[in-house]
């Protein structure tokens, strides 16, 4: 008998564990979509983080993550998703793994991660972020073969924003990879290659007149270029 009674009230308490954790999903659930509603970020991360927790799911996790990421808080999208790679990994995972690990300034973690967006659906855009992270970590090789697509696959309409200056700005994305085909060229050799980078960088302002970025640099291109005749034109000692 004592058995039996035992047995009722654990089972008893499951029971009311069950509908309690079902009413607190509710709840949440229901938090959830009125913070969606009234656009309070915070109060969508707190209600997504509780469902997190009350009922798990790679999907909740992922948009949870995506958030984050979205609102420039990249430590806690990768502390909420991870940085390994997983063969299941939904496109949302992958998409804030990349941009989250490349706003932490981690090029060479984020590579892969570019890597499977472009192997699932290749566009230039990605190709620009995979050619400018492959040039940060020199991997030149890789940086011309992703600047290559995105000169033959840049349509008219593709647009590349830069931020150096007060006023953010667009250029065409053609001419940004013009850009980044002209630094390729310059880093292969810094000596001997300013003028051909020169030039690259000439004929993309052309394509873009108001593209501030390439002035910065071929001024200082044209700088590093006077410093070296400076030194050839010193007498040997």
């Amino acid at each position: 008998m004592k058995r039996l009674l035992g047995l009722m009230l654990l089972m008893s308490g499951l029971m009311m564990n069950a509908q309690s954790n079902e009413t607190l999903i509710a709840h949440y659930e229901a938090y959830y979509k009125q913070m969606k509603k009234q656009g309070d970020i915070q109060g969508v991360i707190n209600a997504m983080t509780h469902l997190n927790v009350l009922s798990p799911s790679e999907a909740r996790k992922d948009t949870l993550a995506y958030i984050y990421m979205d609102q420039g808080m990249n430590n806690q999208a990768i502390n909420t998703i991870g940085y390994d790679a997983k063969i299941d990994d939904s496109d949302i995972a992958i998409q804030v793994k990349a941009l989250a690990l490349k706003a932490l300034k981690q090029p060479k973690l984020a590579i892969p991660f570019f890597e499977e967006m472009f192997k699932r659906t290749p566009n230039a855009l990605i190709a620009y972020e995979l050619a400018e992270l492959n040039l940060q970590v020199q991997q030149l090789p890789e940086a011309e073969k992703h600047i290559n697509y995105g000169l033959a696959n840049s349509e008219p309409d593709m647009k590349k924003a830069f931020f150096e200056t007060q006023t953010p700005y667009e250029v065409s994305l053609k001419s940004a990879f013009m850009y980044l085909n002209a630094l390729n060229i310059y880093n292969k050799d810094t000596k001997t290659n300013i003028d051909a980078a020169v030039d690259i960088l000439d004929a993309a302002l052309k394509e873009s007149p108001n593209f501030n970025m390439i002035q910065i640099t071929k001024n200082e291109l044209l700088r590093q270029k006077q410093v070296l005749q400076a030194q050839a034109a010193q007498p040997k000692k």
